[in-house]
């Protein structure tokens, strides 16, 4: 298949590889993104893939604490215009603060708001605003104590993206600094118990083929990939992560200098994992003319 310029500079910039080794990759996996990442891992070529999301649909993330609880939302707009209306802002503070009833998005589009289910307010502000909107997603944590820290605010409790920590024990100030920390590192899993088993096992994988490119005997090979697994849990996981306010502590170390335990967090940011159609602005202008 026809490698793209664009597929090209995308892989470039989740995996810091050349662009002849990109193309390369994309060549020998068939245009799989996944599948050239790994490649060039496996080659030496790229380090572990940037988790960018690929955000591409507009809107906001918005957060709501109340009584040991935290929720997240996130309301999807087609332009970034529309997520700095104040009506809209408005909007998705209310749906949030609907959020605190309820256990999930389903559940949530039902929930009463102002007298009308969420859904239907949604449906409304369409009309008005004249753009499509949509409630995407909503998760939520529980604990002693729960922080919440946005990045990028448009407006108060709601941005780009949004973190929920709770905690067992602690201050809600510590829990907003590891909210920041989040917010920055991106951790895939709270610990390696609750990381996917999938991801372990693949990672496991690329070690080995990395470790046999190498030509090491086997022994010395079972040592590497030890290592090498161990690393990428400090790397990946919350409490192994270095604290970002203190990189001499990882996260789990800071908690409990805190008095403080990490129970769970959400990381959400707008448009993560929602792939962009990259339109063709001549192409669409050449069929309007045909047509």
């Amino acid at each position: 298949m026809a490698i793209t310029a664009a597929q090209v500079k995308e892989l470039r910039e989740m995996t810091g590889a050349g662009m002849m080794d990109a193309k390369k990759a994309l060549v020998e996996t068939d245009g799989d993104m996944e599948a050239a990442i790994d490649w060039l891992r496996t080659k030496g070529l790229a380090k572990a893939a940037k988790k960018s999301g690929r955000t591409a649909a507009e809107g906001l993330v918005a957060v709501e604490v109340a009584g040991g609880k935290g929720v997240a939302v996130e309301v999807n707009s087609e332009t970034d215009f529309v997520a700095k209306n104040a009506d809209f802002q408005k909007m998705v503070g209310g749906i949030a603060k609907a959020a605190l009833g309820v256990s999930d998005v389903e559940a949530l589009k039902t929930a009463d708001m102002g007298g009308k289910p969420v859904a239907d307010v949604i449906t409304d502000k369409i009309a008005t605003i004249g753009e499509n909107m949509s409630l995407r997603r909503m998760a939520s944590v529980e604990g002693d104590v729960v922080a919440a820290y946005v990045h990028n605010a448009a407006t108060d409790g709601m941005g780009q993206i949004g973190v929920l920590v709770a905690l067992k024990g602690g201050t809600e100030e510590f829990g907003k600094q590891v909210g920041m920390h989040i917010a920055a590192m991106n951790p895939a899993a709270l610990n390696e118990a609750s990381l996917d088993p999938s991801v372990v096992e693949k990672e496991k994988q690329i070690q080995i083929d990395i470790a046999k490119e190498s030509g090491k005997p086997d022994a010395v090979i079972e040592k590497m990939i030890v290592g090498r697994m161990k690393k990428f849990m400090a790397e990946v996981t919350l409490l192994g992560q270095q604290f970002a306010l203190d990189t001499d502590k990882t996260v789990e170390q800071a908690a409990k200098d805190a008095g403080a335990e990490v129970v769970g967090f959400v990381r959400m940011q707008v448009g993560e994992g929602i792939e962009k159609v990259q339109e063709d602005f001549a192409a669409e202008v050449a069929k309007a003319a045909q047509g």
